[in-house]
Formats: structure tokens, C-alpha cells, sequence
């Protein structure tokens, strides 16, 4: 029977480990005690403590850390809310496991060991059989997300909400990135195009680029997917004007890259770069669940970093692609604290462990559930007609664009159309909601139609023309 420790032991062994808040190795242990034990009876009293919840412990090895777990801070009183927070819960609840991970991946780089990309991380992964979120959260999810008319046309939830769509998801991801822009700010920037002041340039592009992204995967819905004209197109346009040289945009990478704040060394050579990232396109696009096909796509891509720079933005974004597919509640990372899914991102760079970020996308879903559903209410149903044809509205209303018509010509192109292309019944309707469409671009809503600047604006001059 062990003999038992007293007290005193390991009050010294606690007040050792309190000059260390992040976590002390054994040796820094041992040298701050006034008689060390050997290290074997120095290892049996952290058990000890450990056992007892006094003492916490993370990393193998020499890399094995030890910190006193801190006491739970009081609630603080209520403070004013910005009108984003006004549908946000309380902050994160994480797991135990999610809990280590924090603790290991916030303390200093010189007590966490460097480590290379684990081509077994990826390897070991396999579609339907293998999976990071449980079967009861994805239900969970799924009952959360659906959408009530699942024959709708993919993309059609996100074209519903698409305004307010554009402005949080634009918002969260760039702040996530340390954007200084507020929401208001990027709200005027996306809906009246005036940047605002005193702000750096590359803040702006962040937000536009972010934007123009986000409507290729809305007007694009029935095309994207987890393939290498998605990817590299959606990286393009989020990396549009960021990148030097600016043909790295939309392309893989041929140099080496560092992580700040992290120990990880992201995978070298072009080869192997193009290889795994197939790897994780083909895994990715063979997964069923789209919560589970959401989550991979947000671990793996900013894994594996395979593009010079804006990969979490574009894993942040192509999570999106299976539920934009799926009419799919989408995910635009309210609320999230920046530093909380740093340290989740580093668990997955530094320890290949997701409970971190799983703690946090499952947050991230319901919040946004809570929100797009509520706005969901006071939406009508969609116009069937639009639906039906939408398709064909997208593409009349490009060719009056591009063509530059003024109104005469554009009435009388449509009726062509309507008599040629769309049933007799429903050839009034075709035309109310094409004219209606057309009647209502304006510089903020054009680009879902691939129309440049420059066309929108002749356009715009003919379609105020008397004549």
C-alpha cells in the first residue's frame, strides 16, 4: 500500500508551479523546490494532484506540461451589446479535451515542441466510416439547419437571406483575420460601397473581397463543390489584391510559409502540395453528411495550407459550399471569440486535435441558426415563377447588362424571350419578375450577375435614357 504524502509535500509542489501559469516541465519543477525529491516520487505526487483536480497536465514526453488550474472568474455585470451580440449566447462552453488543447496551444512557444505536417492525419480519415462530429450532433444540426421545402433549388436559402448573408459572414471572417472594420462600417461599405475612414486599404479589400466571394458561391450554388475550380476560384477572389505576386491568387503554392504564434511547419514542395490537396478535395467531396463534409473542409484546408496566404478565410468560406448545396442553415461565425478559434486552429497545426474547433463550429451553427431562422420568419415565400426560372432571369438580365440596353430594348428582348423559352402560363409571371429584377439593380446587387463595374455603369447610362 502506497505510503501516504503529507501535506506539506505538496502544498511546496503547488506553490513551485504558481511562478508558471502556462505550464512548467518537470526539470523547472524540480528547481524550484528547496529539497527535491527524486524525479520518480516527484512524478507520483503530480499524479497525486492530478488525481485529485489540483493540478492539470498536457503533452507527452519531454514536451509534458504542468500548470494549477485556475479559479473560475465571477460573472461579470452586463455590459452594452452591439446589435450583433443581441442574439449571441454566452460565451463558448467547451469540453474538458477542448479545454487542454487551449491550455497547451496558449503557452509559450518555447515550452511546446515544433512539428511538421502529418500526412497520416489525413490518411487515416475515411469518408462515411470515419467522422470528427458524432452522429447525435450532426442530427442535432441537421434538425437545427433544414430548410422545410427541401425541393427547392440549391442555393436558394442563401439567396434568401443573401443581403444580411453578405454583411455577417464578410464581417466575422474578416474580424476573425483582425479586421478592424465594425459591422456598421462594413455594412456601408457593402451596401452604399463608401470605405470607411481612417481605415488601412487592405482592411477594404478584405471586406470587398469577401463579398465578391461570398455571391460566387451564392450565384454558383448548383456548381461549386469540393473541386479545384471551387477552391481555387473562391481563393482568387479572396485573396484579389492581397497577394504579391498577385498570380499567387488562385494558385498552389511553390514556397515555404510560417505560422504565427504556432510551432507548426506547414508541408513544403510544390508536388506534395498538389497531391495532398487532391487528397483533400477527393476525401472532402466523398463525405455524405454535409455538417461533417462543413467541419473537414475547416480542419484540413488551413492543415495543410496549400495556398501563400488567406487559407483559414477560403476553409472558412468553403465550409459554407455543403451547406449553401444543401439549402442548409449557413455559417457565418458570429460571435466567435477570435482568440478561442486561434487557439482551435493551432490545436489542429500543433497536436492534430479538433475537439477545439469542434467546441466552437458547433456553436457557431446554432448561433447562426438562432439568428437566419428569426429572419427567416419574416420572409414570404418565395415566388414559384422565379424559382422555375431562375436560371433563365439570371441570364436575361446579364445579357441587358452586357448589351447595354435601354429600356426599349430590353422590353422587347425579354418578350422574345418569354415567347421562345417559357410556357404560355407562365409568360406574364416570366416577365413581371424579370422587369422587376432589372428595375431594381442598383451598384450594391449587380455582381451576382458577372457583369464588371464598367458594364453596370454604361448600362446605367442607357437605362436613363428619355428615348
Amino acid at each position: 500500500m502506497a505510503k501516504p504524502i503529507p501535506t506539506h509535500e505538496y502544498d511546496a509542489v503547488l506553490n513551485a508551479l504558481a511562478p508558471f501559469p502556462q505550464g512548467a516541465g518537470i526539470e523547472h519543477i524540480e528547481a524550484s523546490l528547496a529539497s527535491p525529491p527524486t524525479r520518480r516520487t516527484l512524478q507520483r505526487w503530480l499524479h497525486e494532484l492530478i488525481a485529485q483536480g489540483r493540478v492539470q497536465r498536457c503533452g507527452k514526453g519531454r514536451a509534458t506540461r504542468y500548470w494549477r488550474p485556475q479559479p473560475p472568474r465571477p460573472a461579470s455585470h452586463a455590459t452594452a451589446r452591439s446589435p450583433v451580440s443581441s442574439y449571441q449566447a454566452d460565451p463558448i462552453p467547451l469540453s474538458e479535451d477542448a479545454r487542454r488543447i487551449e491550455a497547451h496551444v496558449r503557452q509559450e512557444l518555447q515550452w511546446r515542441t515544433p512539428t511538421g505536417y502529418k500526412q497520416a492525419f489525413l490518411d487515416n480519415y475515411r469518408p462515411n466510416i470515419s467522422a470528427y462530429l458524432p452522429e447525435p450532433i450532426r442530427a442535432e444540426l441537421h434538425a437545427l439547419g433544414q430548410n422545410a421545402n427541401t425541393e427547392e433549388p440549391a442555393g436558394t436559402r442563401a439567396r434568401q437571406i443573401a443581403h444580411q448573408l453578405l454583411i455577417d459572414l464578410s464581417w466575422n471572417s474578416s474580424r476573425l483575420e483582425g479586421n478592424t472594420y465594425s459591422l456598421l462600417e462594413t455594412e456601408r461599405l457593402l451596401s452604399d460601397g463608401m470605405a470607411a475612414t481612417g481605415k488601412a486599404a487592405r482592411d477594404t479589400q478584405m471586406i470587398l473581397n469577401h463579398k465578391a466571394a461570398i455571391e460566387f458561391l451564392i450565384s454558383a450554388a448548383e456548381e461549386i463543390g469540393f473541386n479545384h475550380y471551387t477552391l481555387l476560384n473562391l481563393h482568387a477572389m479572396l485573396a484579389d489584391n492581397l497577394l504579391k505576386p498577385p498570380s499567387a491568387c488562385g494558385r498552389l503554392r511553390s514556397i515555404a510559409v510560417g505560422i504565427g504564434q504556432s510551432v507548426f511547419l506547414p508541408l513544403e514542395g510544390p508536388q506534395r502540395i498538389e497531391s495532398c490537396f487532391r487528397q483533400v478535395l477527393d476525401t472532402a467531396e466523398a463525405i455524405d453528411d454535409p455538417f461533417e463534409q462543413s467541419f473537414f473542409a475547416m480542419v484540413h484546408l488551413p492543415y495543410l495550407q496549400p495556398f501563400e496566404d488567406v487559407n483559414k478565410r477560403t476553409s472558412r468560406l468553403a465550409a459554407n459550399i455543403p451547406l449553401i448545396r444543401r439549402n442548409l442553415c449557413p455559417l457565418s461565425f458570429v460571435g466567435v471569440p477570435r482568440q478561442t478559434y486561434i487557439s482551435a486552429m493551432l490545436g489542429v497545426y500543433e497536436l492534430n486535435r479538433v475537439e477545439l474547433l469542434r467546441d466552437v463550429f458547433i456553436w457557431a451553427y446554432k448561433q447562426s441558426c438562432k439568428f437566419y431562422s428569426a429572419m427567416r420568419q419574416t420572409l414570404g415565400d418565395p415566388d414559384p415563377v422565379r424559382l422555375r426560372y431562375r436560371k433563365l432571369i439570371d441570364e436575361t438580365v446579364s445579357e441587358v447588362m452586357r448589351a447595354g440596353m435601354n429600356k426599349t430594348r430590353a422590353i422587347a428582348f425579354v418578350h422574345r424571350l418569354a415567347r421562345e423559352q417559357v410556357t404560355g402560363q407562365d409568360r406574364d409571371a416570366f416577365i413581371e419578375a424579370t422587369e422587376s429584377v432589372l428595375m431594381g439593380l442598383h451598384e450594391g446587387n449587380f455582381a451576382r450577375y458577372w457583369v464588371r463595374p464598367s458594364e453596370f455603369k454604361a448600362w446605367q447610362a442607357a437605362w436613363q435614357e428619355k428615348a
